[in-house]
């Protein structure tokens, strides 16, 4: 169970929200900065369990009951099977951790769609008809690859409440296991692929990079307006708290790893692909 037992505690890395450095924010009525921490938990806890449960079980499902052209071994699809059980229980405890700090706090749970379903679903509309059958793979082999780097740091700060802690703890773990899986997968899948499927897939994989790692400044604004700030003041926090240069070396430093295996099995061999990845800003630093 939760517990409040020290006032120093906070329920989300601050470090890890921008918008409470504000001083818009800093300076708003008491409790503001508490209650925007709250909901960026909320968000948090909600994005893991939509991710899970819409982008990533259809996935490694489909893979489980081999659904695809990977020619992957027997072993690799139980894998699969025990990463979806890993992945559903990802949810669940998600979900059920979002209602006992709602409970706790006071603070009610408001859950709505997270960003990154809508533009996932923009982008299959925008992408060619015969990359339909792809797309969600590549984006959870992106996510998967993505997310154990995220969950590193805060299993180990004792300033959120341990069951918190605890529970990032157990998803990290899970998800460093499910990233060796994810990365040995995306082998099998791109070279599946035609070389026209690659030249056509090769120039969204930046953009799934980016939705993946974006903030959500619509989730941040309705926190804000929740806690009391003015439409006006909510843009201001959010124009001045998320530049967008910054915003792009951060996305360009935590892709750098999954940025690294694309390059490492050809797929930035294709001049297009090159140039999407460039004018994406995640090649910076890379020896490509």
């Amino acid at each position: 169970m939760l517990s409040q037992s020290a006032e120093y505690e906070v329920y989300f890395p601050p470090e890890l929200v921008p918008a409470v450095s504000h001083p818009i924010v800093r300076e708003a009525a008491p409790g503001t900065v508490h209650r925007v921490l709250v909901e960026r938990l909320f968000h948090y806890l909600h994005f893991t369990t939509e991710l899970e449960s819409v982008a990533v079980l259809p996935v490694t499902v489909d893979l489980s009951r081999g659904r695809d052209d990977l020619n992957l071994s027997p072993a690799m699809r139980e894998d699969a099977f025990k990463i979806s059980t890993d992945e559903a229980w990802h949810a669940q405890f998600s979900h059920d951790l979002m209602t006992q700090v709602a409970a706790e706090t006071g603070i009610p749970l408001r859950t709505v769609e997270p960003t990154f379903l809508r533009r996932l679903e923009e982008l299959r509309a925008l992408m060619e008809p015969e990359l339909r059958g792809a797309q969600s793979l590549a984006f959870c082999i992106v996510s998967e690859t993505l997310i154990s780097a995220i969950l590193a740091d805060l299993p180990q700060d004792r300033r959120l409440p341990a069951a918190v802690r605890d529970l990032v703890r157990d998803h990290a773990e899970d998800e460093g296991k499910h990233h060796a899986y994810f990365r040995s997968v995306l082998k099998y899948f791109w070279h599946s692929l035609s070389p026209r499927q690659r030249r056509l897939l090769g120039p969204w994989l930046p953009e799934l990079v980016t939705i993946f790692l974006e903030p959500d400044y619509p989730a941040v604004a309705r926190s804000l307006l929740a806690a009391g700030l003015s439409t006006s003041q909510t843009e201001a926090v959010l124009a001045e708290s998320y530049p967008p240069l910054a915003v792009r070396a951060s996305i360009a430093e935590a892709g750098r790893t999954t940025v690294r295996y694309f390059a490492e099995i050809g797929a930035l061999d294709d001049p297009g692909t090159l140039d999407a990845f460039h004018a994406a800003g995640l090649t910076n630093g890379l020896p490509l």
